[in-house]
């Protein structure tokens, strides 16, 4: 491990990290519906840091109720959340592993809007509906924009006061500063729209606010797409953003006071490259179905994935021009980017080989890769790694079951050839989560020793 280049520590302006290996941001329903956070997610977390990872990146952490992707997300919308995120920094931190906030917006991207604003049109750019599921939602006011921006701000003031090692900007997969920076859906005539310096504003000004509000050596990334590839699925679409135009946006970011790229493609989730692999449409038939309201092609997509006859069709348009590489899927714009900046970049992309780990930190690829879906399969992977394997015995076979079950079931493996076919095996590690010591409440002075057998007793309110 001492000239392993993955488990070299990786320096950025204000941080360093004990290893190139990155949790990517991902994580499923396990929290409250009210955005309160729950023992299941502090599990979540630590599974991963236990098994090595040099950094966690959390999944997208609302900046609002209003934007917020799905319910049952931990929300950083007010002071009242901070203890909570702080138990989750402590929880990571003992792992020697660091933590960062990615602070969203879903903008009009709402798979699942929730109650709280049932009824209200999304925020975004402009108006107009994504090709996927049609989503559709009202052009924000400046007065709109500039309360985003604020509440981006206070998250990450929150994401300090808990503890976290930094946060990152979610600008990709088709969230609301991908509805900025997009042309395909930035279609304002004000200095929020047009050129590509418009369209970066929105960005820019969240990144200027966040340095106002938690100064120049708290640790900021942004995470977004090198190209749109809005018209993979629905040739009929414009293209959106551009690398080229990617390129500028990561150097005005670099000038701004960004202290870290992390790339990825795709302008939507799902999409043919994010996650890259099939789209397993027979499990899409039994979840889908909760977001059949939520968009106007919803119901359209449901039809597809529900009758089988229909299927092939689907998965025609979804395959047409999906790459059939998985691993390493981004590795070219990537490399394009880090070329052009003077600052880390990291690169997700389905990484679980190890020889590609390794080429892709020392041909001037990026500095770290962030994995996602090997992770889900096998959270102890950069320890298998650092003990000299290529892979898992049981890799993840990028099945996308994990991902497409994520809107109705809890977030795990589903692939039943790793469980050898016991589904009861694969059931009981997708629930494992879940598993929480149990407390009673014994009243002061009671001996420990009374406890039932089999149950850890809470101190008591004297302290015993």
């Amino acid at each position: 491990m001492e000239n392993d280049p993955i488990f070299q520590p990786l320096k950025f302006r204000n941080l360093e990290v004990k290893n190139r290996i990155f949790r990517s941001n991902l994580t499923g329903r396990f929290d409250n519906y009210n955005g309160s956070g729950t023992p299941a997610r502090l599990n979540w977390e630590e599974r991963f840091a236990r098994g090595g990872v040099g950094a966690i990146l959390t999944a997208h952490t609302p900046v609002s109720a209003r934007g917020r992707v799905l319910p049952n997300y931990a929300i950083v919308d007010s002071d009242d959340r901070i203890p909570f995120f702080r138990e989750m920094a402590n929880v990571v931190h003992r792992y020697d592993c660091k933590i960062v906030m990615q602070l969203s917006h879903a903008g009009r991207q709402q798979d699942i809007a929730g109650v709280e604003h049932e009824g209200e049109p999304s925020l975004t750019a402009s108006p107009g509906v994504d090709y996927f599921n049609g989503f559709s939602g009202r052009e924000m006011t400046h007065a709109e924009i500039r309360t985003v921006v604020g509440q981006f701000a206070a998250g990450a003031r929150r994401a300090r006061l808990a503890g976290f090692d930094g946060v990152e900007l979610h600008g990709n997969a088709g969230y609301l500063i991908t509805q900025f920076l997009s042309p395909a859906s930035n279609r304002r005539r004000d200095e929020y729209g047009g050129s590509l310096r418009n369209r970066a504003r929105f960005l820019l000004d969240i990144v200027e606010a966040i340095r106002r509000e938690v100064g120049r050596d708290f640790h900021l990334q942004v995470k977004l797409s090198a190209e749109d590839l809005n018209n993979m699925v629905a040739f009929w679409e414009g293209p959106g953003t551009r690398l080229a135009d990617s390129i500028q946006v990561c150097r005005w970011l670099e000038e701004a006071g960004v202290d870290a790229l992390h790339v990825n493609n795709g302008n939507s989730f799902p999409h043919p490259v994010q996650p890259p692999g099939p789209l397993p449409v027979a499990v899409a038939a039994h979840t889908y179905g909760v977001m059949v309201n939520s968009g106007k092609h919803t119901f359209r997509n449901y039809i597809f994935f529900r009758y089988r006859l229909l299927r092939p069709l689907f998965t025609w348009l979804w395959n047409r021009a999906r790459p059939r590489d998985v691993e390493g899927i981004n590795v070219p714009d990537t490399k394009a980017i880090r070329a052009a900046v003077g600052i880390p970049v990291i690169c997700t992309g389905g990484f679980q080989r190890a020889s590609l780990i390794r080429q892709v930190l020392t041909d001037g690829t990026c500095d770290a890769v962030s994995i996602a879906r090997p992770l889900v399969a096998n959270p102890d992977l950069p320890q298998l790694i650092a003990a000299g394997r290529e892979l898992p015995d049981k890799p993840c076979t990028f099945c996308n079951q994990c991902m497409v079950r994520v809107l109705r079931d809890p977030l795990g493996c589903y692939e039943l050839s790793r469980f050898d076919g016991d589904r009861d095996a694969m059931i009981r590690e997708v629930m494992s989560v879940f598993e929480d010591r149990v407390f009673v409440k014994l009243a002061p002075g009671t001996p420990i020793a009374a406890a039932p057998d089999g149950v850890e007793a809470a101190p008591s309110a004297a302290g015993d």
